[in-house]
């Protein structure tokens, strides 16, 4: 009964502050024939992946492939370490980058497409899109440069549930200690009426509000000192809430109408409501710790730990893509009909990535990628590719 009730006890703690899910690697798998459809449910969720022909692949013919197949050697670097993966990575270690017709060989002599159908049975599902930002800042506060960035505090406790409780496998919470107990960590409305909490714990300082908030969405970024230097700086952790959407509260608000609830609506309406602002970012409790990075990085750091790559890195939700695997993604420029099928590779994840078909689509570095991005809200579809000789039953087993 005591292992019952803490078992209960910790489930309940789950469901209330949230937490995080991590891929585990796969063991080796048999090779298998191709299955024409098959329906996994993993933590709650159905999802049905049906194998396609790559001639179904909108645009797989035009598809400039150099990018991609530099991305997922990327992606390589980590999946070599699993079974399933080898033999592909090692072919694509040796696979010299020539024309895109020895490209398309490539990939469709080592992979097997799979379309991927939402837990609703819908094959579309929405994609957006995230860029490395630019802020300015300090190394020092003061009056101009007083919003801080902050390291990942000593007190955060990250739990691994599944060391105690199998059922938790994959499962962490994220906490502090008070007293003897574990109890939730501060929210973004704790972190921001009390200093003192996170005091010690300053990367930097920036100055401006918005584009800081908006940096812990997008996760990663840089920083322009007032010395010159360019700073990177990446994700280190985060509090364990949920991520709540401010856009979605300005329209339920009235304050914004859904056309304009874009990044850049945002921004706009921050800088013309400075009061109001503070309560509406508390009311996301989420709030994300950052790292300096290299600043010989190509590009920022995703969650899978390799260097995103600008237009052809992706973030799905694990639960339903492999991270490193290729996604081919057909969707559509942002704000307009005009096509975007194109080969990605899942290297990132997010907390607002949620689902069986829906994608973060990475943008880049600079002022064009934040327009893009800040514009994106865009349907689509994806296919996720299998390692030749394996099928889809390697997510289940992650």
């Amino acid at each position: 009964m005591k292992n019952q009730s803490c078992f209960s006890i910790i489930l309940l703690l789950v469901l209330l502050y949230g937490c995080t899910s991590k891929i585990a690697e796969p063991p080796g798998a048999v090779k298998q024939p191709v299955e024409p459809e098959v329906k996994i449910e993993k933590e709650g969720r159905l999802s049905t992946y049906i194998v396609a022909e790559w001639s179904s692949l909108p645009g797989w013919y035009d598809d400039d492939l150099k990018s991609a197949l530099q991305a997922f050697k990327q992606s390589c670097s980590v999946l070599r370490r699993q079974i399933i993966w080898q033999e592909t990575c090692i072919a694509a270690s040796e696979k010299q980058v020539t024309d895109n017709k020895s490209l398309r060989m490539f990939f469709e002599n080592h992979f097997i497409p799979y379309r991927v159908i939402a837990s609703d049975g819908s094959e579309e599902g929405l994609v957006t899109g995230y860029y490395e930002p630019l802020l300015r800042g300090s190394r020092k506060s003061s009056e101009h440069y007083r919003y801080p960035l902050y390291t990942a505090p000593d007190e955060l406790l990250t739990i691994d549930l599944g060391i105690l409780y199998p059922e938790l496998k994959d499962l962490r919470l994220r906490g502090r200690l008070d007293g003897r107990r574990v109890v939730p960590y501060y929210s973004r409305a704790e972190i921001m009426n009390d200093p003192a909490i996170l005091e010690g714990n300053e990367l930097l300082w920036v100055d401006d509000e918005v584009e800081l908030f908006f940096l812990q969405i997008q996760g990663s970024g840089r920083v322009q000192l007032d010395t010159g230097e360019i700073v990177k700086i990446g994700f280190a952790d985060q509090n364990g809430y949920p991520y709540n959407s401010i856009g979605r509260i300005l329209v339920q608000q009235g304050e914004l109408p859904l056309e304009k609830a874009s990044m850049q609506g945002i921004k706009q309406w921050g800088r013309q409501n400075p009061s109001k602002l503070p309560a509406l970012l508390q009311q996301n409790a989420r709030f994300v710790f950052f790292r300096e990075l290299p600043g010989d990085l190509s590009g920022p750091i995703g969650a899978l730990g390799v260097p995103l790559t600008a237009g052809r890195s992706v973030a799905i939700d694990p639960r339903s893509i492999p991270q490193g695997a290729p996604v081919f993604l057909a969707t559509t420029w942002p704000n307009s009909n005009k096509p975007l099928n194109r080969l990605m590779v899942a290297q990132d994840t997010g907390s607002a990535i949620k689902g069986g078909v829906r994608a973060d689509f990475f943008w880049g570095y600079g002022p064009d990628a934040a327009n893009q991005a800040g514009k994106m809200k865009q349907q689509g579809k994806m296919w996720v590719l299998v390692p030749n000789g394996h099928t889809v039953p390697l997510l289940a087993q992650q």
